[in-house]
C-alpha cells in the first residue's frame, strides 16, 4: 500500500501533508491530523480547498472540530474560527449550505410533482415493452418453444425475460 501523506515536525508544530485528492473519502493525512489534534490545539489549512471539496463536508467537519473544542485556521481565506468572527463566518456559511440543500430539494420535488402531473414516472425504463411481454408469456406458456427460442425471435436477454416472468408471478399472486 503506498503512503499518500507525510508527516513532520517543524519549530513545535506538527505538519501533515497530504498526496492524496480532496475528493477522496479516504484521506490518510487528513485522519492522521485529525487523529492527532487536541482540544485547545488548532488545525491550519494552506487553502480551503485542501481540507474538503464541498461545503457540506467542510460544514461537518468545523461542526465536528468545534465539538471536540478544536480551533481552525485557513492561511490563504484568512478564516481563524477561535475568534468571534470566525465562528460567525461558519455559521453564516452553514446557514447558506442548509438554505441551498432546502432549495435544491424543494426544486426536485416540484420537477418529480410537474413529471408526474405530465404522465412521466421515474426510473429506469422497462428493458422490455408490455406488448413483447405478454407475447413471450404466450409462447411460454405454451411449451410449444424453449425460453431461449422465444428470447431470440423478439430481441430480449433471457435474465429479462426470468426477472419479467417473476415480477408477473409476483404481481398476479398478490392481486388472487
Amino acid at each position: 500500500m503506498s503512503n499518500d501523506h507525510s508527516t513532520t515536525k517543524s519549530a513545535g508544530m506538527w505538519i501533515f501533508q497530504e498526496v492524496a485528492s480532496g475528493t477522496q473519502a479516504d484521506r490518510q493525512g487528513l485522519t492522521a491530523a485529525l487523529d492527532y489534534v487536541r482540544p485547545g490545539d488548532t488545525l491550519v489549512v494552506w487553502r480551503l480547498d485542501r481540507l474538503g471539496r464541498s461545503l457540506g463536508q467542510l460544514i461537518g467537519l468545523m461542526h465536528t472540530l468545534h465539538q471536540q473544542q478544536i480551533g481552525f485556521q485557513s492561511v490563504v481565506e484568512v478564516i481563524d474560527t477561535t475568534t468571534a468572527m470566525g465562528q460567525f463566518f461558519f455559521q453564516i456559511t452553514g446557514a447558506f449550505a442548509e438554505l441551498e440543500r432546502n432549495l435544491m430539494r424543494e426544486r426536485t420535488l416540484a420537477g418529480l410533482a410537474s413529471a408526474r402531473r405530465r404522465g412521466r414516472r421515474g426510473g429506469r425504463r422497462k428493458a422490455i415493452d408490455p406488448k413483447t411481454f405478454a407475447m413471450a408469456l404466450q409462447l411460454y406458456e405454451a411449451r410449444t418453444n424453449s425460453v431461449q427460442r422465444i428470447c431470440t425471435r423478439l430481441g430480449i436477454a433471457r435474465r429479462t425475460f426470468y426477472r419479467e416472468l417473476a415480477a408477473h408471478r409476483t404481481h398476479h399472486a398478490e392481486t388472487l
